[in-house]
């Protein structure tokens, strides 16, 4: 992009600001692509539907014409996949190019005239049906499910009465009911995405109308189109005629209020100033009286500016004209001003900015948004309400970032300000086509611009600066005008979101396995019955010849044929229908208690843990990966400033996640040090408050915003250590005021408000401590900053302001001081800061502020070094010039700038340095200690530098100094030669190497046991990578590699990673390793590794919602995650093995005791039992107890759950739910049907029969069947029973209650008529006491061996939960109880920060094996050698771990002479809680780690004088300093820090 920085002359003090993108990318980034979603994207936009022409008002009218009733019907009005995204471009991969009142070339119209490119609808879906083709789409997918394939072909066999069946309805019941119930839970869950769609689809937005968009033809809605839409406005209507029953007082109103008449803007209604070239309009009209432009009020276009008005803008190329070519002529062009208007053209005042919807736009239409509006699509800006061209966006809907980001418009387009000027606007943009990367774009705007000269064909770059993507908020910015480029489908939130996926649950997916094993169970027997029915029938010498009924089939052949069918229709159950109607149940009451579950109830946001997938809650048990963001999920977001070092002096008093790390490793109660720590803390704000209140009244100053309780920093302030350390103090507070590029937002009220919006979190807490401590920023002028100093109101002019980007880790501002001093402000990472500072002077003061950093950087926080230099006129006024001619540089005018401010940013004074806390979430360190303590590997992915998420990563015990970091890393060809085998061999070479650390090759025997250990791996190592070497290592040579050295990494840190390569780990993972995973994150970027993973989670919380919209479950915190997981997810994959299970087993003895019936009537297909039983027995009379066993049974506690995490194991192995499981269960089945069937047999056969009245006696077939159904009923509810954990009395009563039922029923139903042959069985086989027996004896024979092998098992060979069930007997578990209720104790008297650290559920216990618990970073004592801390050095947005040596003048302990313990160190021996703890704490590591660890950086600033003008060194290879350290760092995957020249000088290796 090309920059505005400067103008001519050097005494020009206006404020000069230079800015770098913070990331720098090349052509070869461009490629990067979605690996396997991009192309499920591309496949679904294939049609070529012509779209409406953009003309006039009168399409806003009829559009809003429709609202009120398209509101609703909208929500219907989805379409399929195809017809959704109806129009895109013809080509994915081609580039576009959109004319702005311009005509079209021939070559881009068809044969009709019409524009032969073709763009994606804005209207976007995320619903997977349409009112139409929910019924046909939802069967489809409910029929990929083989078992309900075979219940139609039941259902349409019964129709026939030949093959036995009796009631063809009543048979189609249980199937319909399956389908009923499902198509109702995924209609709800999607009309619940249908409405966030349509909230989108028809949100408002300022489009013009009234002007032609040449690139879009007239909208030729398509026949079928036109009946999905008549059909979903039919069926709104309909659901809101029913709707207004019973909200008679609601009326529901369409979104766009009032479009026909236009919002007036003040200026533009009469503008009073004319010029030549904008006349003032004579309007007549009531429409043209109000130029629908909302805007604050803005000057009129003015005319071409005059030479004096510079600004640089590229020459498109050179003349291709016949006129002489000045070599000259492109510098000279460059230095006009660029205007897109051409003023020759008079407009026709038909333009106007219009309400419309968003579905609405197409690509070139103009659009007008305002301050908080959210973006439409994919934006170039053109103008905004800025003087400078610029705006601010909250990109929290993308990454879940809610600092703002700074977008530009072109200076070609500034002063398009009005409609009229959109009308007289003509350009070209040539656009690259549509493609995920989130950071980077790449176009070009081209026009013709008028010179003395002539007409000359100019152009400027358009880069990821300009443009504003979907899914952003406007913030701080009144308007902006800009152009759409990219609609839908094409923009580039959407191309990173994914297909909406239908997800199966693994157990359902196994289930089909053994579904088809029982079919081939069933078919054997269908198969048996029909060979032996049909040979019996053909018999002559059987007694069956001499019937004069013979064979139903005419034939033995017939009739054996006609046996198979019938056979199948009585022995179905072996495929049970009943199993997936209940496990619908199941699953949907698991949900049900999911989001009932008040202790994942986020009460902030008022958010319960929402299930928006129903039916995979056992996978959720499974889990053995998870894979995070990190802004706004692990962390807040939110920085709070919480310590500083000014002039050797620690100031702040803080207790971090951190701190309490390391104190419970040492042993330390860190309930009590938390609650003591707190106390302190407490009192000291009270003491620093009325402190700062008695030097200054700041009516800004609001106790609950003050991060930085320092109540010495106050006394200090009022002088009480001297008028130096007074002065110090002041004055590093006036620098953390006057160096930054923050707004301020003035909020009204009594006491008025400050709030900060900047581009970096931890800018917005620097400034809001300076305005704590009575230095205030009260906002910006042209030419400086207005600051409200003790009360004072001053003005400080900014001459320059060189911004922070990720190269230079620092930022400066040139500020002229009210006594006319010029002093260069400068804030950054404390390694740049140190390389940077003047040499030979402030020796101590440099080595006491590397060490309180060291402390600082040990407590978890973030630390920064603020300094200053003070310049001379003559100094500045040289440099300007330099500054001035690199702004105004044609080629390489970044690199030139950057050059340019090194000069200056040297011989710096150090003031001190800050330490700010990144706010992880509550709970967070725990919670990841708990999921890795259950097996669980957890991942970091986040788009953010790896310097940051190593830091959170050390914070939230992710990462800890015994492992050693494996960084994975090849440098990026900025001019993108380099070809790509180069970069897959360094990347080839790495892994081997690192490979072989482990002993394995990555070969596929490798894989082949990698996917058989499911152990986690040794907390030796971790893994680090980038985005760009993740393209590689994800290539098909090197994937599986990479895959297997992440295997043996104990946690995995992928950085600056896109969308894209965020799914595409997730999808090496969980296909590469056959793995349950689960993906969690907040904002868009993370939607597509959401949708990927088998689980996705989403953070409903402040960061915006879009994660949330597109997972599986929605949860208000991270920390909600590990009850989740542990507990419901644990329980509900354990319930729904043990129900399965249970179901096919009951269903097992049933279908067997049928078949054994039929070896005494030649397999003819003969009911055993009366009809109604064989009706209710899968549907009153068994099926509760399993329903109850996948809902409610616990084989422990929620509490003793997560109180032993271990437990979770079972479910990661996948052990619940085996093969081996299911043979298991029904082989016993097969048993048990035996004898539940020779029992009542040999009884009933042995027996005196009772003859009746109607002469039938017990041994009649119907009877008969009463006689074995009775035990059977028992003795399935008694084993499920026995395979219950819990004993409740609910459980209990439901078990009898399903016995009693079948008396209940034979005595009630027999008692009838109606019963017909089996009229009075109840009191005749009740009268049997051989009944009574064989209720009795067949259950107890039945269930003895399952009873006999449980018993031996939890004896001999119990399992983890049976050890941890005989403990909660024995009551070790009893203090669980007692923790609870003290929690609530202390979340009642606790806040802050360490909330995370209180007792929690979850403690850990004397039956928790020792190895598994967490490891906390030791510390060191910082007089001696520091462990390694790669926090210590991070800046405001982290460092590249340059580390620096220490001078040979400064003494280092060694290992052979370890030091002693230094006292604890008191400054001004005054109390300082919280730096006497953390010395403390430091002090107490024990020296074997400590001498064997490598040094820290913060340490070693205390040890070098400025390398940047360093001397000779002694140090020399072998056992000098340098070699020693080296010896420590080997293994680590840092840059390395040294660099030893032929000169042996020691110098600094950025």
């Amino acid at each position: 992009m090309v920059k505005d920085d400067s103008e001519n002359g050097p005494a020009d003090k206006a404020t000069k600001r230079s800015r770098w993108a913070t990331r720098k990318l090349t052509v070869k980034s461009s490629s990067l692509k979605r690996l396997s979603l991009i192309d499920r994207i591309h496949k679904r936009t294939g049609s070529t539907e012509k779209k409406r022409h953009s003309d006039g008002s009168q399409s806003v009218g009829d559009d809003h014409t429709q609202s009120d009733g398209a509101t609703v019907t909208d929500q219907n009005e989805q379409m399929d996949h195809a017809d959704a995204n109806s129009t895109t471009s013809d080509d994915p991969g081609q580039a576009r190019t959109v004319y702005f009142n311009l005509p079209l070339p021939d070559h881009m119209k068809d044969e009709d005239g019409n524009p032969a490119s073709t763009y994606a609808r804005n209207k976007i879906r995320t619903a997977k049906y349409t009112p139409l083709s929910f019924i046909p789409k939802n069967l489809w997918f409910q029929f990929h499910n083989i078992a309900n394939i075979f219940f139609l072909f039941m259902v349409i066999l019964v129709i026939f009465p030949i093959f036995g069946g009796t009631n063809p309805g009543l048979n189609a019941v249980p199937l319909i009911f399956i389908l009923a119930v499902t198509a109702i839970k995924d209609a709800i869950e999607d009309f619940r995405r249908t409405i966030l769609d349509n909230e989108l689809n028809n949100a408002p937005v300022h489009r013009l109308a009234g002007w032609q968009n040449v690139n879009v033809a007239e909208d030729n809605i398509s026949l079928w189109r036109r009946i999905k839409k008549a059909t979903s406005r039919y069926l709104g209507a309909l659901w809101r005629s029913i709707e207004s029953l019973w909200k008679k007082d609601k009326k529901s109103k369409g979104m766009l209020e009032s479009s026909a008449d236009p919002r007036p803007s003040t200026e533009t209604k009469a503008t009073r100033r004319e010029s030549m070239r904008s006349p003032r309009t004579d309007r007549t009209s009531y429409i043209s009286a109000y130029e629908d432009i909302p805007m604050t009020p803005v000057t009129s276009p003015l005319p071409p500016q005059t030479p004096q008005q510079k600004d640089f803008l590229e020459v498109a190329e050179r003349p291709t004209s016949g006129q002489s070519y000045n070599p000259e002529e492109p510098e000279m062009l460059a230095r006009e001003k660029g205007n897109v208007i051409n003023y020759d053209i008079q407009a026709t005042g038909q333009a106007r900015f219009h309400k419309d919807h968003w579905k609405n736009l197409q690509v070139g239409d103009f659009v007008r948004l305002y301050n908080d509006d959210e973006l439409p699509a994919d934006v170039i800006v053109l103008a905004t309400s800025d003087s400078d061209g610029a705006c601010y966006v909250e990109t929290k809907n993308l990454d879940g970032e809610t600092n703002l980001k700074v977008r530009q418009a072109l200076r070609s387009g500034r002063s398009v300000k009005h409609a009229r000027d959109c009308e007289r606007a003509q350009f070209v943009i040539e656009s690259e086509p549509p493609q995920p990367n989130l950071y980077k774009y790449n176009g070009t705007i081209k026009w013709d611009q008028m010179f003395p000269q002539g007409s000359r064909e100019m152009s400027e770059p358009i880069t990821i600066d300009n443009v504003l993507l979907r899914g952003c908020n406007l913030r701080n910015t009144e308007w902006v005008l800009g152009i759409v480029v990219f609609t839908g489908p094409d923009t580039k939130i959407m191309m990173n979101a994914g297909i909406t996926p239908s997800k199966r649950a693994r157990i359902a997916r196994e289930l089909n396995f053994n579904v088809i094993c029982n079919f081939g169970i069933l078919g054997i027997i269908c198969l048996i019955s029909a060979l032996v029915n049909g040979v019996s029938w053909g018999k002559s010498d059987a007694s069956t010849a001499w019937f004069d009924f013979g064979s139903i089939g005419g034939s033995p052949g017939m009739t054996g044929f006609i046996t198979f069918w019938a056979a199948l229709i009585v022995f179905q159950n072996l495929v049970p229908i009943s199993l997936y109607i209940s496990l619908e149940i199941v699953r949907t009451l698991q949900a049900v208690f999911i989001y009932s579950d008040v202790e994942m109830y986020y009460d902030k946001i008022d958010a319960p843990c929402i299930p928006k997938s129903w039916n995979i809650s056992d996978d959720v048990g499974q889990i053995e990966y998870i894979f995070s963001d990190k802004t706004g999920t692990l962390t807040q977001n939110v920085m709070e400033f919480k310590k500083a070092t000014i002039n050797c002096q620690p100031y702040g008093e803080a207790y971090t996640e951190a701190q309490a790390g390391m104190q419970k490793r040492m042993g330390i109660d860190v309930v009590k040090e938390g609650a003591r720590a707190r106390e302190q803390i407490a009192a000291g704000k009270i003491h620093a408050v009325q402190g700062l209140r008695q030097i200054h009244d700041n009516p800004y100053l609001h106790d609950e915003d003050v991060t930085f309780i320092a109540p010495d920093f106050v006394d200090d302030l009022q002088g009480e250590s001297g008028q130096e350390q007074k002065e110090a103090n002041a004055h590093f507070m006036l620098a953390l005021a006057l160096c930054h590029t923050v707004i301020a937002e003035h909020v009204p009220g009594d006491p008025p408000k400050i709030e900060f919006k900047a581009q970096s979190p931890d800018e917005a807490a620097l400034v809001a401590t300076a305005r704590d401590m009575g230095f205030t920023v009260l906002g910006q002028t042209s030419d400086g900053i207005r600051l409200n100093v003790m009360g004072e109101e001053r003005h400080y002019p900014i001459l320059n302001t060189i911004e922070f980007n990720s190269s230079r880790k620092r930022m400066s501002a040139i500020v002229k001081m009210p006594d006319g001093r010029i002093i260069l402000f400068c804030k950054g990472a404390d390694s740049i800061i140190y390389s940077r500072l003047r040499r030979g002077e402030q020796t101590e003061l440099r080595k006491t502020t590397a060490e309180h950093l060291e402390m600082f950087a040990r407590e978890g926080l973030r630390t920064l070094c603020i300094a200053q230099r003070v310049l001379s006129e003559r100094e500045y006024l040289d440099w300007r010039k330099e500054h001035d001619k690199a702004a105004t540089a044609i080629q390489d005018r970044e690199e030139k700038l950057e050059e340019v401010a090194d000069k200056i940013e040297q011989e710096l004074t150090l003031l001190g340095g800050t330490a700010i806390e990144d706010r992880l979430q509550d709970g967070v360190p725990d919670s990841i200690e708990l999921l890795g303590r259950a097996g669980i590997k957890l991942w970091v992915l986040t788009g953010d530098k790896v310097e940051t998420a190593i830091n959170i990563g050390f914070s939230c015990n992710l990462l800890n100094n015994d492992m050693e970091l494996i960084h994975l890393k090849v440098d990026e060809d900025e001019t993108g030669k380099t070809a790509d085998e180069v970069f897959l061999g360094q990347l080839e070479q790495e892994l081997d190497k690192h490979l072989n650390l482990f002993g394995i090759t990555g070969s596929d025997e490798d894989l082949t046991h990698a996917r058989k250990n499911h152990e986690p791996p040794a907390p030796t190592h971790a893994l680090v990578i980038d985005g760009f070497s993740l393209r590689w290592v994800l290539h098909d040579s090197l994937k599986q590699k990479f895959l297997l050295l992440c295997k043996q990494c104990a946690s995995v840190l992928c950085c600056r990673v896109s969308p894209a390569q965020k799914a595409a780990v997730v999808s090496m993972v969980k296909n590469g390793l056959d793995v349950m995973t689960l993906s969690i994150g907040d904002g868009a970027n993370d939607v597509a590794m959401i949708q990927e993973a088998d689980i996705g989670v989403g953070i409903a919380g402040v960061e915006g919602r879009q994660a949330a919209m597109s997972a599986d479950y929605a949860i208000g915190q991270f920390r909600f995650l590990q009850r989740l997981v542990l507990v419901h997810g644990r329980w509900s994959y354990r319930r729904m093995s043990e129900a399965i299970a249970n179901f096919f087993y009951k269903n097992m003895i049933w279908t067997l005791t049928i078949l054994w019936y039929q070896c005494f009537c030649n397999f003819d297909i003969t009911y055993l039992f009366e009809y109604t039983y064989l009706l209710l027995f899968n549907l009153i009379f068994t099926s509760v107890p399993p329903i109850i066993i996948g809902v409610l049974d616990q084989d422990v506690s929620d509490a003793v759950s997560l109180a032993v995490p271990q437990l979770y194991r079972r479910g990661i192995e996948r052990l619940e739910w085996t093969q081996h499981k299911f043979w298991l269960y029904m082989l016993d089945g097969a048993y048990q049907s035996v004898i539940g069937f020779f029992i009542p047999y040999l009884a009933v056969s042995r027996s005196a029969t009772a003859v009746s009245g109607n002469g039938l006696d017990v041994t009649d077939r119907l009877r008969f069947g009463a006689y074995m159904l009775h035990p059977s009923v028992i003795t399935i509810n008694l084993y499920i029973l026995i395979n219950t954990y819990r004993w409740d009395w609910l459980t209990l009563l439901i078990i009898v209650i399903s016995d009693l039922l079948v008396f209940f029923w034979t005595g009630v139903y027999t008692s009838s008529t109606y019963s017909a042959q089996f009229y009075e069985a109840a009191p005749q086989v009740y009268g049997e006491a051989s009944f009574w027996a064989c209720c009795i004896a067949s259950p107890i024979i039945c269930l003895a061996p399952r009873y006999a092998i449980k018993a031996l098992r939890k004896v001999y060979w119990p399992r983890d939960v049976d050890i941890i069930r005989e403990q909660i007997t024995m009551g070790k578990f009893k203090q669980l109880e007692k923790e609870e209720v003290k929690e609530e104790l202390v979340k009642s008297s606790s806040s802050g920060s360490s909330e995370s650290s209180r007792i929690r559920r979850h403690k850990q216990l004397a039956s928790v094996d020792e190895d598994l618990r967490p490891i906390y970073p030791p510390s060191v004592t910082g007089q001696s050698v520091a462990g390694h801390n790669p926090r210590s050095q991070n800046g405001s947005d982290g460092t590249n771990y340059t580390r620096h040596e220490p001078s040979i003048d400064v003494a280092v302990s060694q290992p052979a002479d370890p030091p002693s313990d230094p006292p604890v160190r008191q400054s001004f021996d005054r109390v300082r809680p919280s730096y006497d703890r953390m010395r403390a704490s430091m002090d107490r590591v024990r020296q074997s780690y400590e001498f064997t660890n490598e040094f820290t950086s913060a340490a070693m600033l205390s040890r070098f004088e400025s390398t940047h003008s360093g001397g000779p060194s002694q140090l020399h290879e072998g056992n000098g300093i340098v070699s020693r350290i080296r010896r420590r760092t080997r293994g680590k995957s840092f840059k390395s820090p040294f660099a030893h020249h032929k000169d042996n000088h020691v110098r600094e290796h950025d």
